[in-house]
């Protein structure tokens, strides 16, 4: 229960630090996106109308005002409207959320597939040339742009190949590219991390035992290694969410996706704060949840962690120690 709390208090101090330094921020952006879309001269809008709808989008207070209305109406679930279409920002972003979570999850499944195959290759395979060959590969894929490699996919399987369509084509088959784009720079850390855990966890004592009983090298490497090494690999695939929406907002815009990274790319261009500040601040979400889950989930993999925890809470309280008069 302690532990639940404490994580809820950082979840808290995270989400309100994102929120405060995205507002701040796009507070100092030049140009104001009211004026920009309600200031043509071909709406006839006079000053006067233009003060009342600033009014509206609460734009005419100081920024400590604007702040705390725009923190509290966080806390409520109201994300305010958007400058530019005057919708709610809420709205938009249910709309848009289904297909980037589709293409983040089914990214990251991907890029953990990529990262245990790379790393389990480059374990077993038979000769050292190749086993260094693929420990350069994460190397690799983390030095591609994930623009250029969208742009490669659609020339090589789209214009070259005709494997994939680029348009018009139906909803598996639209996601392989995207979802290739986005997992190869996030297997590259995953895989690496990964190579790393494993080449520590066969240096361990026990795995030198099991060796010697005349276990294979596949044997020992499912069963007594990769439970004690995917425990950094787990974390580390936490922290990779942030990478993931960044990712997914260059991905949905080369492939011309609908999804949170379009949202945000057209936000950006619009100077669109109230969109900007709910994508932020839901992405900081997203990290919190899911690092918090990736806390839960570690004991469950680490049997060390299992037992060190249950005798923390076995432990018996010792008294404190009274001193004695002279």
């Amino acid at each position: 229960m302690t532990f639940v709390l404490r994580r809820a208090g950082q979840a808290a101090i995270v989400l309100i630090a994102a929120f405060t330094a995205t507002f701040f921020l796009l507070q100092l952006l030049p140009g104001d996106a009211i004026l920009i879309k309600f200031s043509d001269p071909s709406l006839g809008l006079s000053p006067e109308q233009l003060d009342d709808i600033r009014a509206t989008y609460g734009a005419d207070v100081p920024w400590g005002e604007q702040y705390l209305h725009a923190g509290l109406g966080f806390l409520a679930g109201d994300f305010g409207y958007s400058t530019q279409y005057g919708t709610p920002v809420r709205t938009m972003l249910a709309e848009a959320l289904p297909a980037t979570l589709l293409l983040a999850a089914l990214g990251l499944m991907v890029a953990v597939l990529l990262a245990v195959l790379i790393a389990v290759l480059s374990s077993l395979a038979p000769f050292a040339w190749l086993r260094d060959g693929l420990r350069q590969v994460p190397g690799l894929f983390v030095a591609v742009p994930v623009f250029w490699l969208g742009i490669l996919l659609i020339q090589v399987f789209s214009f070259g190949l005709g494997w994939v369509p680029i348009v018009g084509a139906d909803p598996i088959s639209g996601l392989l590219l995207p979802v290739l784009t986005l997992a190869v720079p996030i297997s590259a850390p995953l895989a690496q991390v990964l190579v790393r855990s494993i080449d520590r966890v066969q240096a361990q004592p026990f795995v030198t035992v099991v060796r010697a009983k005349g276990a294979p090298p596949a044997w020992v490497l499912t069963r007594s290694v990769a439970r004690n090494a995917a425990v950094p690999t787990l974390t580390i695939a936490g922290v990779l969410f942030g990478e993931l929406v960044g990712g997914a907002v260059v991905t949905e815009t080369v492939f011309g996706r609908t999804g949170i990274g379009r949202l945000t790319e057209q936000a950006v261009a619009n100077q669109d704060i109230p969109v900007l500040q709910g994508v932020v601040l839901l992405s900081a979400l997203g990290f919190v949840v899911i690092s918090f889950a990736v806390d839960l989930a570690t004991p469950l993999i680490d049997p060390r962690q299992r037992r060190a925890a249950r005798a923390a809470r076995s432990r018996p309280v010792r008294p404190a120690a009274q001193e004695v008069p002279a």
